[in-house]
């Protein structure tokens, strides 16, 4: 085919205008943008540059086999990214899209920059199912790309539509997914089918829809009300990663901390009440720099990231507002995934902890919470990266270990004046040692005189100041100090070595 001007730009024009005018139309009424729109309103102006856009060119209804890819820049920053043109056979996957999409991932990991995926797709064709399902550059191929790219370039997933069948682990292999409320989706089988096979009758929103895996599954990470919220999530996590991992971090200027906010007020005295570890943080970090992630799910820990006088961190906070702030299987694999993504892309670790340690009883030991544990517990010892464990109210038993305690190498354990470092609480550590006495004392005054008597012992048995003269703890600081402290302290081990063991890798205890 021979090709003048004329005749090339009506090529591109159709290429570029997607599917029939019904489909933008459908997609319209359900607030949802056409796909270049969506890269148009994430990149910087006049930045995309398109790779493949005749993929598939001489075939009816095809244009661009229903996927964008190529590169541009966010808020200067190369990236490579895709985006499944949902107008087009409802975004489905050919062998052409496949190999887009394997090429873009390669691009993006050979080039060391971020790979962005803006995810609306029906799943493969399955008239299609030769071509792009078992061969070496089949969509297998994408997975493995994706496996191989993890941790060496910041991967990130908006979900506008479904993500259906062996296309859901598009945004299973991302560092995060934001999801929109309503209509994304992700499944790994169809309502019909889940009902044909099991026999359950159940609804595409209720087994796979955005609130569920951002509240309950922990697949999504964030639930956006609209597709500009779910862009901005994309364009605010990327600019707390560097470009790739053999890079720092981007630093924005030094910023102050809040000045309305007192943290000493916020720590309540008693054991027994609840403080929101998310108004520490913020009152910790620089002004508006905390970026929750997971807010929804495992809500007893908090994770995200901020910035301390310009430069990232990554926090790990127990929030006694949800189940005490005891850690249960989920908040352990939250805590796990989130402190080897910031061990990964180079983001020092700050932890805040105020943790009664891990859930007991049949129902968690049935859930393999010592699996869980042990997990996020390898996590910790693996990070290599800058980490303080601050204690600001309670560490106990392994929750100590699992927040970066001193026996996992922090680059500085720091408490507050209400820290307590113990095996268990002081109430708990009374009954179980004097169980029997006190079953044994009568007269109710006399009893009560004797279990007050042990827990004074017992407090001063843990007394911060002890722990300090015995190493235990680095320094104690005053919660008006904390946030200079932690400033000088990072800036100290920013160079250190990340060296951690000889040897291959580790056998994660999943």
């Amino acid at each position: 085919m021979t090709l003048d001007g004329e005749a090339l730009e009506q090529l591109r024009k159709r290429a570029r205008a997607g599917g029939a005018d019904k489909y933008h139309a459908a997609n319209a009424a359900k607030g949802k943008l056409f796909a270049r729109e969506r890269v148009a309103s994430l990149v910087d102006d006049g930045s995309f540059v398109e790779d493949g856009l005749y993929a598939n060119a001489l075939a009816e209804g095809l244009p661009a086999d229903g996927v964008i890819t190529g590169t541009a820049t966010i808020d200067g920053r190369p990236v490579c990214l895709m985006a499944n043109d949902s107008t087009v056979k409802a975004g489905s996957w050919g062998a052409r899209t496949v190999e887009k999409i394997i090429r873009i991932i390669e691009q993006a990991y050979t080039t060391k920059v971020p790979m962005v995926y803006l995810v609306d797709s029906a799943g493969a064709r399955i008239t299609d199912q030769v071509e792009l399902f078992p061969g070496r550059r089949g969509a297998g191929k994408i997975f493995w790309n994706q496996v191989r790219a993890s941790g060496s370039i910041p991967q990130v997933c908006a979900l506008f539509g479904p993500s259906a069948a062996g296309g859901a682990y598009i945004p299973a292999f991302c560092d995060v997914v934001a999801m929109v409320d309503g209509n994304a989706s992700m499944y790994l089988g169809s309502d019909r089918m889940v009902e044909m096979v099991t026999g359950e009758k159940t609804t595409l929103e209720a087994m796979g829809g955005a609130r569920m895996h951002c509240a309950e599954s922990g697949v999504g990470h964030f639930l956006c009300r609209s597709e500009a919220d779910a862009l901005d999530v994309v364009r605010r996590y990327l600019s707390y990663l560097p470009t790739n991992w053999t890079q720092p971090p981007p630093a924005a200027p030094a910023a102050e901390a809040p000045t309305k906010v007192d943290l000493a007020a916020l720590v309540p005295a008693s054991e027994r009440q609840a403080f929101d570890m998310r108004r520490y943080a913020k009152g910790l970090l620089d002004q508006g720099s905390f970026f929750e992630i997971q807010a929804l799910w495992a809500k007893e820990l908090t994770i995200g990231f901020g910035r301390l006088d310009g430069e990232v961190v990554g926090v790990v906070g127990n929030n006694s507002m949800f189940k005490g702030g005891v850690l249960f299987v989920d908040s352990a694999d939250k805590a796990t995934r989130f402190v080897q993504l910031c061990d990964a892309f180079n983001v020092p670790l700050l932890f805040l902890s105020d943790v009664p340690g891990f859930m007991v009883g049949s129902a968690v030991e049935k859930q393999g919470i010592i699996r869980h544990g042990a997990k996020m517990i390898t996590a910790i010892s693996e990070a290599t990266v800058p980490k303080i464990c601050v204690v600001v109210r309670k560490a106990y038993g392994a929750g100590l270990y699992a927040m970066a305690g001193p026996g996992f190498e922090p680059d500085a354990t720091i408490a507050l004046p209400t820290a307590k470092i113990a095996v268990m609480g002081a109430e708990a550590a009374v009954n179980a040692v004097y169980a029997n006495k006190i079953a044994a004392i009568g007269d109710e005054s006399e009893r009560a005189a004797f279990v007050a008597a042990r827990r004074e012992e017992y407090e001063q048995d843990i007394d911060i100041v002890r722990l300090a003269g015995e190493l235990v703890v680095d320094a104690i600081v005053e919660p008006h100090e904390l946030r200079t402290e932690l400033i000088r302290r990072f800036a100290a081990a920013r160079g250190k070595d990340r060296h951690f063991a000889t040897r291959r890798h580790g056998v994660t205890p999943v």
